[in-house]
């Protein structure tokens, strides 16, 4: 404990690619761990020998995802507030601003929940899916909904560890998730016979277990979660919103997104639905280190914003975009040899195989792209700019999706859709991370005596303004 107090400002110092590195990696390890899981659920599934079931959970999902992505951009807020606290010598303040952080998204996720679960059919009906299909999905989603703010709250717990700096708990709350669900899945679908039913049941065990290890990390280890009284409650609550609902609005962009590549993929059928599922569970497993990335900058940055640091914050974005680089290109590499036996793991055949390879071969070299727009986001969400990340995302998920999976599907079918899923990216990747930089100048030469609590940057210094442009994440 003692330790850890000592060094809870511990990104001050040190070599910025070090602090990079290690952050990711703990960060990558848990994360992948559960995009494993979630690939090993769909490959389970997909021993059962029934086209639809693969696609259903497809189509859950991307459900799945809109709910998801409310949480991490809460959890965006929470580890900001606290990491920015803790900078600037502030325990106290930082244990106030965790509690009340995850009290938010405790109420907003169990909102957001109730208000999904009577609606399940109507929102998979818009996504696309009929008939027996969309009955599985509503089946599996009427069980795993209701376990939404467990997850969430396991979620910010996990963003205030990172944001002290212990990315080994960090890495626990969902490396242990992750394990049990891994081991639930072959007991409750093959050894109970429960099929989908059963991958729900284990998903939501997961997610308690999630919710257990990431309070008891935030509350008993570090004491860094404090119920404030409610005078104190509506004092945090401003800057908490300035970041978490730019975070949040940012975050959806994705989502949204992919629900248009969805729905239409849809129009060729469940085979191409269902190859659509396995890259988007074989997207995170093999890019989960850029996801991790993307998190773990965020503490790194805000701790040294809180400290003035400003040399730190550019070393730390380079620092961030080379291993971007490096992680990308050799993966890429790595997919582009297995393509053929990555399909033959799921046993894809027809429209869904052409799918898996066409991704492997071709369209995975778009994160080195995205890989830069995450980690530009996470810049501007912790250096109090989130509506830049905002809007770069959502440039991202409509102007670079929309126009793009339109055309491809129209002139080369499914194929063709997720080609134009790819393109997209390129021009907004880059555009971040100029204004990016541009954003760290601008903060270095401000004459505020406070570090930034929100999206609030000059107007002059405005991307639109300047007519440089912006993307989205």
């Amino acid at each position: 404990m003692n330790q850890a107090r000592a060094g809870e400002a511990k990104f001050l110092t040190g070599p910025t690619m070090g602090h990079v590195v290690t952050m990711t990696a703990t960060g990558s390890i848990g994360l992948v761990a559960i995009f494993i899981v979630d690939a090993l659920n769909l490959f389970y599934i997909s021993l059962l020998g029934q086209e639809e079931l693969a696609a259903a959970i497809g189509y859950a999902g991307t459900l799945m995802f809109f709910a998801i992505s409310v949480a991490i951009g809460m959890t965006i807020g929470a580890s900001a507030l606290v990491a920015r606290a803790l900078g600037a010598g502030d325990r106290e303040r930082a244990a106030r601003n965790g509690g009340a952080a995850l009290l938010f998204i405790g109420l907003s996720m169990t909102a957001i929940a109730a208000l999904i679960w009577p609606n399940l059919h109507f929102l998979t009906g818009l996504l696309g899916a009929r008939g027996e299909t969309q009955a599985i999905a509503v089946g599996f989603l009427q069980i795993v909904v209701p376990s939404t703010p467990a997850v969430a709250i396991g979620m910010g717990a996990a963003g205030i560890l990172r944001a002290v700096g212990d990315a080994r708990r960090a890495m626990y709350v969902t490396l242990i998730g992750g394990a049990i669900s891994a081991v639930l899945d072959p007991v409750f679908i093959f050894g109970l016979d429960l099929g989908v039913t059963g991958a729900a049941i284990a998903t939501v065990i997961s997610r308690c277990a999630i919710l257990a290890i990431g309070l008891h990390g935030a509350i008993v280890v570090h004491n860094l979660v404090r119920l404030p009284d409610p005078a104190t409650l509506t004092g945090i609550a401003r800057p908490f919103l300035l970041i978490a609902g730019p975070a949040v609005m940012t975050q959806l962009a994705t989502p949204v997104g992919n629900a248009y590549v969805t729905a239409q993929i849809a129009q060729f059928g469940d085979d191409a639905v269902a190859g659509w599922a396995v890259i988007g569970r074989l997207i995170p497993v093999a890019f989960g280190a850029v996801f991790a990335l993307s998190g773990a900058v965020g503490p790194i940055l805000a701790q040294n914003l809180g400290a003035r640091k400003y040399d730190r914050l550019r070393s730390a974005m380079r620092d961030a975009l080379i291993f971007t680089i490096i992680y990308v290109l050799s993966v890429c590499a790595v997919l582009a040899i297995f393509a053929e036996p990555i399909a033959d793991l799921f046993g894809a055949t027809g429209q869904a195989r052409e799918l898996i390879v066409f991704f492997c071969l071709f369209a995975a070299i778009s994160f080195l792209f995205n890989g830069g727009l995450f980690v530009a986001n996470a810049a501007f969400n912790n250096l109090g700019y989130a509506l830049y990340s905002t809007m770069f995302n959502w440039g991202r998920s409509t102007l670079g999706v929309i126009p793009f999976v339109w055309a491809g599907a129209k002139l080369y079918g499914a194929t063709g859709a997720i080609a134009g899923w790819a393109l997209g990216a390129v021009v907004f990747g880059i555009a971040s991370v100029i204004v990016c930089f541009r954003v760290i100048a601008t903060i270095e030469h401000r004459d505020d005596a406070e570090p930034p609590t929100g999206p609030v940057p000059p107007t002059a210094q405005s991307p639109f303004t300047s007519a440089k442009g912006a993307t989205l994440g």
